[in-house]
């Protein structure tokens, strides 16, 4: 046949229908199932769902409703039902405007009321609580509000005295100001101790004079400061008569009450991120800006009108220490919200595995629900027992904060630190396997865990760098050591204590029983956490005994160190999960807690290397590990739906793919 007549052909056969026989029967389209109809309820949602907020329910409920019924928070529908979700569409200067607009919305409904001026333990509770439901809406609008309240309030609150506590804290409790926090520097982050900004003491005129001497002083990734923060805490290096006396804090007006920036100060923007793209993002230039005196925040230490240094202590150390106190309450807030995002990204993964199905084991049988199958229940389930425990833990970590005493800061310095690395970590890969265990629809922007990825993702890096976080908890833990091996005394705080007691073992033959008790459990990460500790002492005194500096000989044993770090926190957060459930009545909900327990330990001793590296554990006991956390990942699966509903997360803030997404994904939707 020639080429012509050939195509002829082809075209007739596209327009012209042909009456046809076939051997292939239709088959029914799918149809989306409520979870709920196939999945029960074998323990009580709100009782578990107590245990893991805690505090405030009703707070935290009513503020989803208050961001539920303005169109500002972008509801759309969608399988019938609304959803509201930040529009990451946006560009970068329209998401910051609705940021903004979100912040005028909740301030007049009242929501930061007593945030600064109510120094009560409910008010602070509920501070928590509220802040905690913002930022399951957008983590955005959560850091902008956490950057003016937190960073700029708290320093106000914690470093300065009643003078500032009168001048500042109503008008930023009323947004009537928007403040910022300059502590970073382009060539200082995680050491804050080398920051260059120089401010030096004009006795003639009762002035500090703030200066950036070189590039790498610039200000850097300060939130606000790009386009809407008037004041700054500015974390300077004081010279008092040429002496360097430190890093303070001063506060400095950088644009007028228009939005015009200030003299002698020169403001960019840092541009566009890979998330965080509604919070402005600035630097910060400071060209021999003046303040009045008045300004140092003073809690710590003050300068006369003459000139003359004045300081309680006159060790450097202990006063860059109480500097740094309050940034913990940074590390807790960031904690407790990366927790929050992987409850999101577990409850909208999960309820998609309970209706999506893949693949049949007969050619005519039904298609197997995705977390039907033993390998997608290894990927999330452990993930969600992970996510119960640190979500305890969490709360501990609130309750230490709120009851912290001078005593207990060096405690609470390293749980924050050692929970704030390892609860953003643990959010991180839990949103990943999350978007990977939904497939093509995980990259969809409207189902929310991408985002979420993008969004988080800088909790590793901020208010302090998850690995240097680490290294100073191994660092703190080993000074404990030392100290206590010089004193001759026993262990006392940091969790150490059980150091005090016979060393653990563990026994040669590992049973399912053996693996699921407590006592197991404790003795293994107590073993864990003593041995390494022990061998972190002595690799460093061998550094030392070479001729290294003891700060050398640490940063030699960095592997040990790591190890250590990973061993305290995952102790600490067993030790809390061990506490909600002995708080518990017999009953479905303690069962269920002793099984997600098991899971959390036992997924720790499967996933650390440590247990084998150090022979804790023999190949043969390490493999009765894998099959334990198998077995419990079956009997996991059947809570599955009751536990992420006891996350207590409204429908609306999670995404169409937890729900019908077949309506959702249909042609009338796009209509």
């Amino acid at each position: 046949m020639d080429r012509v007549s050939w195509r002829t052909q082809v075209l007739s056969n596209h327009l012209v229908h042909h009456q046809t026989t076939s051997d292939l029967s239709p088959n029914p389209c799918l149809e989306f199932s409520p979870p709920e109809i196939s999945e029960c309820f074998s323990f009580d949602i709100k009782q578990m769902r107590n245990l893991l907020d805690v505090h405030n329910l009703p707070d935290r409920d009513w503020m989803f409703g208050v961001m539920m019924q303005s169109k500002l928070f972008n509801p759309v529908q969608s399988g019938g039902r609304v959803f509201v979700s930040p529009d990451y569409n946006q560009s970068m200067e329209q998401q910051r405007e609705m940021t903004m607009k979100r912040i005028q919305y909740l301030l007049d409904n009242g929501v930061f009321k007593g945030w600064l001026t109510d120094n009560g333990i409910e008010a602070a509770w509920r501070k928590f609580a509220l802040f905690e439901a913002i930022g399951i809406y957008d983590h955005s609008l959560a850091i902008k509000i956490g950057v003016h309240v937190f960073l700029w309030g708290g320093a106000i609150q914690f470093f300065g005295t009643k003078r500032h506590h009168d001048a500042w804290l109503k008008i930023t409790e009323d947004y009537a100001i928007k403040g910022c926090f300059a502590m970073t520097e382009l060539g200082h982050g995680s050491n804050v101790r080398g920051i260059e900004t120089v401010t030096k003491y004009d006795s003639s005129t009762g002035e500090f004079v703030i200066n950036t001497p070189c590039e790498s002083a610039q200000k850097y990734w300060i939130g606000g400061a790009a386009k809407h923060a008037t004041h700054a805490i500015v974390f300077s290096q004081l010279h008092i008569n040429g002496k360097n006396e430190g890093v303070h804090a001063f506060i400095a007006q950088i644009r007028d009450a228009d939005g015009n920036v200030c003299p002698q100060i020169r403001i960019a923007d840092c541009g566009h991120k890979l998330g965080l793209n509604g919070v402005d993002n600035g630097r910060i230039w400071f060209d021999n800006v003046r303040i009045p005196r008045e300004n140092l925040l003073n809690s710590v230490a003050d300068v006369s009108v003459e000139g003359k240094y004045l300081s309680a202590t006159n060790d450097p150390d202990k006063r860059f220490a109480a500097f740094m106190a309050p940034l913990t309450s940074g590390r807790v807030t960031i904690s407790v919200a990366a927790i929050y995002s992987a409850k999101v990204g577990l409850a909208i993964a999960i309820r998609y595995s309970l209706t999506r199905r893949a693949f049949s084991l007969t050619p005519n049988g039904p298609e197997i629900q995705l977390l039907d199958y033993p390998n997608h229940q290894k990927r999330l389930l452990p993930l969600l027992a992970k996510t119960y425990a640190m979500s305890f833990a969490a709360n501990e970590l609130k309750r230490i904060y709120m009851k912290r005493t001078p005593e207990s800061i060096k405690t609470l310095h390293v749980v924050s630190s050692a929970f704030k690395a390892t609860f953003t970590w643990h959010n991180m890969r839990t949103l990943q396997e999350c978007r990977e265990a939904c497939g093509g629809q995980g990259i969809k922007s409207e189902n929310r865990v991408g985002p979420l990825k993008s969004e988080f993702d800088v909790q590793s890096t901020f208010e302090g760098d998850n690995n240097v976080l680490m290294q100073q908890v191994s660092k703190a833990l080993l000074s404990e050591y030392i100290a206590a091996k010089k004193r001759n005394k026993p262990f006392k705080g940091m969790g150490l204590e059980h150091m005090n007691e016979a060393c653990p073992v563990i026994p040669s033959k590992l049973t399912g029983p053996i693996l699921r008790s407590s006592k197991f459990q404790t003795d293994a990460f107590c073993l864990r956490e003593r041995d390494i500790l022990n061998r972190l002492a002595a690799e460093v005194s061998h550094h030392e005994a070479q001729g290294d500096s003891k700060e050398y000989a640490f940063i030699q044993s960095f592997l040990l160190a790591e190890d250590l770090g990973r061993a305290f926190s995952e102790k600490a957060i067993l030790k809390s999960f061990m506490e909600v459930e002995d708080s518990v009545p017999s009953g479905p909900v303690k069962n269920v807690l002793g099984v997600l327990r098991s899971m959390y330990a036992l997924i720790c001793l499967e996933e650390d290397g440590s247990f084998l590296r150090y022979g804790y554990l023999s190949p043969e006991n390490a493999g009765a590990v894998r099959q334990e956390v198998k077995k419990l990942c079956s009997e996991i699966r059947p809570h599955a739906l009751a536990l992420v509903s006891s996350f207590g997360i409204p429908d609306a803030f999670l995404a169409p793919i937890a729900y019908n997404w077949v309506d959702s994904n249909s042609w009338p939707s796009v209509q």
